[in-house]
């Protein structure tokens, strides 16, 4: 949605609210993951993404903040069993995700099974229905085509999705896909092809603050953000962020 102001004329607690701080790195300590989380809340972030093994970090320290847990659910293949999504996605509700971002089955996309990918879909997004936790779509659209993208983009909608998101920001296909993420392009592309229907996502590679910016001008409704690069993209920081820096 066009915000009502321009993305160099928001404070920081509006340009935090755009963001899903981003926690996923597996090979993260409890340390790592409680000190990011803490990160996440202190800039005010609208949540903290994480994987459902960070949930009884998570839950304790954003109560009582303006930050929410967004929980991860087949991530980042999204290619286990339509049981096995629905098990891991009433586990995380159970534990108190207020969010919830899925990842398609994306090869399935890519053999046009577009009717077993919104069924797959709508047996976990059925589950947040039942408890008011929004649901985000991660199509991987690095690895798919334009056409592919949106045909992932209806069948998403089609299933119940509240958002469609563009990447998981892991994704290591062969060399035939460019690696952009939310690429000004690929953004664009979404939102056109969602036409109002759903919220659209952003992650993978925003880095710079420029690119936030430029997005959240575009119409973007969230971003998904590495943890090292929050503060570079609020502008409370001049550190530069690396990178490979993750998401």
């Amino acid at each position: 949605m066009k915000p009502t102001k321009s993305a160099r004329e928001m404070t920081v607690a509006e340009l935090a609210a755009y963001i899903d701080h981003s926690v996923l790195k597996p090979e993260f300590t409890v340390a790592d993951i409680e000190r990011e989380i803490r990160a996440g809340v202190a800039y005010g972030c609208k949540t903290v993404c994480i994987n459902p093994a960070s949930m009884r970090i998570a839950v304790p320290i954003c109560a009582d903040t303006a930050t929410g847990v967004c929980v991860v659910v087949d991530f980042p293949f999204g290619a286990s069993s339509t049981a096995s999504k629905v098990a891991q996605t009433r586990e995380v509700l159970a534990e108190g995700a207020d969010e919830v971002d899925i990842v398609a089955n994306y090869g399935w996309i890519r053999s046009g099974l577009l009717d077993r990918v919104e069924a797959d879909l709508h047996a976990v997004i059925a589950e947040c229905r039942a408890n008011n936790v929004p649901v985000k779509v991660i199509l991987e659209t690095d690895a798919l085509t334009e056409a592919e993208v949106r045909a992932g983009v209806d069948a998403a909608i089609a299933a119940g999705a509240d958002y469609v998101k563009t990447s998981t920001g892991f994704y290591t296909g062969d060399t035939q896909h460019a690696k952009t993420g939310a690429s000004d392009e690929m953004v664009a592309l979404m939102m056109d092809a969602a036409a109002g229907r759903s919220f659209v996502k952003g992650s993978g590679s925003i880095r710079d603050r420029e690119h936030f910016l430029r997005l959240i001008d575009a119409g973007i409704d969230r971003m998904g953000i590495g943890y090292r690069s929050t503060p570079v993209v609020l502008g409370v920081t001049e550190d530069a962020a690396p990178a490979g820096s993750g998401y």
